[in-house]
């Protein structure tokens, strides 16, 4: 079973939010990002060492769920996980919480295909196979 890191943390930054004063609700992606880095950096693969060796994940689809406003200066937590959907597609799953009081904010998944340098499909390399969860 793999470890999940701890979430990413970031806090609401003016330029962030809209004339209504909340989040902008593409943000929410940009922070799916960040956690997916970082989940992927704490389980042992980084995207630098990735597409050195000749692999890129682009999403090929994304979805959020948008639950309650983050506002300026809102500490947020993101939650990731991964999980292998076949051996060249991987899904990530994401909860965003206020730090404050842990109230779900919003909830969303992406789905990225594993291709090589042309652009190819590629299967993921086996070494990182067991840091994603199987979908069952």
């Amino acid at each position: 079973m793999t470890v999940l890191p701890p979430p990413s943390r970031v806090r609401v930054r003016y330029a962030e939010t809209d004339k209504m004063g909340v989040v902008y609700y593409a943000n929410y992606l940009v922070w799916f990002e960040v956690s997916r880095t970082d989940w992927l950096r704490h389980s042992g693969w980084n995207y630098v060492e990735m597409e050195a060796e000749g692999y890129l994940l682009p999403v090929v689809q994304a979805h959020c769920a948008y639950k309650q406003s983050a506002r300026y200066d809102d500490e947020i937590e993101i939650l990731a996980r991964g999980t292998l959907l076949s051996p060249v597609r991987i899904r990530f799953d994401y909860d965003v919480r206020r730090a404050a009081d842990a109230a779900l904010l919003a909830e969303g998944y992406t789905v990225h295909a594993s291709l090589g340098p042309q652009g190819k499909p590629r299967r993921l390399p086996p070494r990182v196979l067991p840091i994603f969860s199987r979908e069952s």
